[in-house]
């Protein structure tokens, strides 16, 4: 798995849409002042948001802090997503952009314009596609990074099997692998084989972790916080998170918590970087991304794991 010190990454996916400028610069700045690095948002945020019905909007906002940010661009590492951008406004998935090849190659040209940069750190694949063969795909990743417009790449809601396929045939084909996996993870977990609601979400398997420790592969996990419903009353957990697991490990959860002074949120995320797993964290205030920040300075022992583990 990841080599390197796991970190807190800022998820901008309401940058532009549900998150003003001037709240979205006050995070950014925020963010970069704690030592923040890396940025997580897609070339289809946030389509369903915004009025005109298809994404961009949060590469925009991103694309305007740089500029106004002289030097802010060798402070931070960018990571962008194609597939699944609608390419006709309000229609989607039915106009949802592919992984064809000329599909990813559109597709970073765009987000390269929208941000004002030459290159990307990290370009994810967003979602499977099968309707392209996946050697296409590999090729056409593997083709950004040969020319330096991605650094690195990865892929986001693929099944296990696929990305180590994928990464065979790069090998095959002489290209960048992907080297990277993002998927839904954080400490309570919905009911075992209970679809979750949100569309194109796929949660983080002991498989994946399995691949990833195995050969090297770094792992970003998202909705990590879920929406608030670790602190906040007013926004419960799902119903499909309704079962005695929860129940078990929210009471830990807040034993650890107030044995280490710190908040529910900063314990999940201290968890997630416990096991490598840097955790994307959305915020639409400052002091949500200091809060998360501080994480970083929560030590969980053996012994707080074990009992997390038990109560799971």
């Amino acid at each position: 798995m990841n080599t390197t010190d796991p970190q807190i990454v800022l998820g901008t996916m309401d940058f532009g849409t549900r998150v003003g400028p001037d709240h979205a610069f006050a995070i950014l700045d925020s963010f970069v002042a704690g030592g923040g690095v890396w940025l997580d948002t897609a070339n289809c945020y946030s389509f369903w948001t915004d009025p005109s019905g298809v994404g961009g909007a949060s590469e925009r906002l991103i694309g305007a802090w740089l500029r106004a940010r002289p030097g802010a661009r060798d402070r931070v590492r960018i990571a962008t997503k194609v597939r699944h951008n609608p390419l006709v406004p309000h229609s989607w998935p039915e106009s949802a952009e592919g992984l064809s090849a000329r599909a990813v190659r559109a597709g970073i040209e765009d987000s390269l314009e929208r941000l004002g940069v030459d290159h990307i750190d990290m370009l994810w694949a967003h979602a499977e596609d099968r309707t392209v063969p996946l050697e296409e795909t590999v090729g056409a990743f593997g083709e950004l990074v040969t020319k330096g417009v991605a650094l690195r790449v990865g892929a986001a809601n693929h099944a296990a099997w696929r990305v180590e396929r994928a990464r065979s045939l790069a090998r095959e084909q002489g290209v960048e692998p992907w080297t990277a996996l993002q998927l839904r993870h954080s400490l309570v977990q919905p009911r075992p084989l209970a679809p979750v609601a949100e569309g194109g979400h796929r949660m983080l398997t002991a498989e994946d972790l399995d691949l990833a420790q195995s050969e090297g592969l770094t792992v970003w996990s998202y909705s990590t916080l879920l929406w608030g419903s670790y602190v906040r009353p007013d926004k419960p957990l799902p119903p499909t998170y309704a079962h005695p697991g929860t129940t078990r490990v929210l009471a830990v959860l807040d034993d650890v918590a107030g044995e280490l002074s710190a908040t529910r949120n900063q314990v999940v995320l201290a968890w997630l970087m416990r096991q490598g797993i840097d955790p994307i964290v959305g915020a639409s205030r400052v002091e949500h991304i200091e809060q998360a920040l501080a994480a970083r300075r929560v030590r969980l022992s053996d012994e707080h794991l074990a009992r997390f583990e038990q109560a799971r």
